[in-house]
């Protein structure tokens, strides 16, 4: 069976570039298609994958500018030229899902999300824009985007969501069925520490619908230490509303965060997530997880177990649930032992065997 993987991105090292690794582990003969890659933003293991950029990649001042390149990045990804595997490997919050395919292949979507910024986040970008030209320009080329979205899911042959938060998005959106396989977490990076230190601990890109100014608020009214790992463009509005109890790190290795989340006496979650990787990776250093009560923390936090959920999206409800989370007793070794159940062989079994199966089906 000859596979192939396309990937949106591979420019910054986040929970969807995490499942890309298992899926490279896993197949590592399959070459990698992407519309735009930055390898000194990635761990070594991507350096000596066989990494195919699309045209987008020697436009300059793409690196930094490829967001603006939207109308671009459709006719991107259709360009890469699949005619010569089996099986096409697609994961996806974006565009990769779109590239073109033949009925003698078969094309499997490991769908992070359908694209939030053309769907349910829509409005919430929109409100965000403050240059008068984009805000006139984007909903043109978004809408534009969303007809190829759509038209897009069609094309894939099955979708695997990442969560049964994203499976209802998929139906919702794209009128497709998808079975759920969670996302793994590498178990062997997190550890139990004996001691615990006096900081809560926030691992996250910067940026708006993560909601951190929330506990950052939440945080100021308590004046509790608080540690924030994670860059983003709205780092320098989240520096300036916090008080002095709050530390921005910027980004760490995969080393250092997990010395963090051994440490922290809580990990904090204040958005809406699709699923969301960091709270099982604060789970397996045995720690406990305040998160947002909506989305996929629904499907990896156990309330009362493994930690708590604030059902409003308001400082008071986050800061009652602070100091409830403060005088609760949890089991380290229950929390992580929740979190194995989210186990790298585990996902690469369920993920391998489905594949064979459509495939074989596909062929007979």
């Amino acid at each position: 069976m000859k596979l192939a993987i396309v990937h949106d991105y591979i420019n910054q090292h986040g929970g969807a570039e995490r499942v890309l690794e298992t899926f490279m582990e896993q197949y590592p003969e399959a070459p990698i298609y992407t519309l735009i890659s930055n390898l000194n933003k990635m761990p070594d293991v991507f350096k000596q994958a066989e990494i195919h950029n699309s045209f987008i990649q020697n436009i300059p001042f793409s690196q930094n500018h490829y967001k603006k390149m939207l109308s671009l990045l459709p006719l991107a990804v259709e360009q890469f030229d699949m005619r010569e595997y089996e099986v096409i490997l697609s994961t996806s919050s974006a565009f990769a899902k779109g590239v073109i395919t033949n009925s003698s292949q078969t094309h499997v979507c490991y769908c992070h999300t359908p694209m939030r910024y053309v769907w349910d986040l829509y409005h919430q970008y929109m409100d965000e824009l403050r240059n008068p030209i984009f805000k006139w320009v984007l909903p043109r080329v978004l809408h534009k985007i969303r007809l190829w979205d759509y038209a897009t899911a069609q094309r894939v042959d099955h979708f695997i969501a990442n969560s049964n938060n994203v499976a209802k998005r998929i139906k919702k959106y794209y009128g497709r069925e998808s079975v759920v396989i969670h996302p793994p977490v590498n178990l062997e990076q997190f550890s139990i520490s004996d001691k615990i230190e006096d900081y809560f601990l926030i691992v996250s890109r910067l940026i708006p619908y993560k909601r951190i100014d929330l506990i950052i608020e939440a945080f100021n009214e308590l004046k509790w230490p608080l540690v924030i790992i994670g860059d983003g463009y709205d780092r320098k509005r989240l520096e300036q509303m916090a008080g002095s109890t709050i530390t921005f790190l910027g980004y760490q290795s995969d080393e250092v965060i997990a010395q963090y989340y051994s440490k922290c006496r809580g990990f904090i979650l204040g958005g809406e997530e699709d699923f969301g990787i960091t709270p099982l990776e604060a789970q397996a250093s045995g720690r406990p997880v305040l998160a947002y009560g909506k989305g996929g923390a629904l499907e990896t936090v156990i309330e009362g177990e493994t930690g708590l959920f604030f059902r409003d999206a308001r400082v008071s409800c986050i800061v009652e649930k602070l100091k409830q989370m403060s005088i609760t007793q949890f089991d380290s070794n229950h929390i992580h032992q929740h979190a194995a159940s989210f186990n790298k062989q585990r996902f690469q079994k369920q993920v391998h065997q489905f594949i064979e199966q459509v495939h074989n089906k596909g062929v007979q």
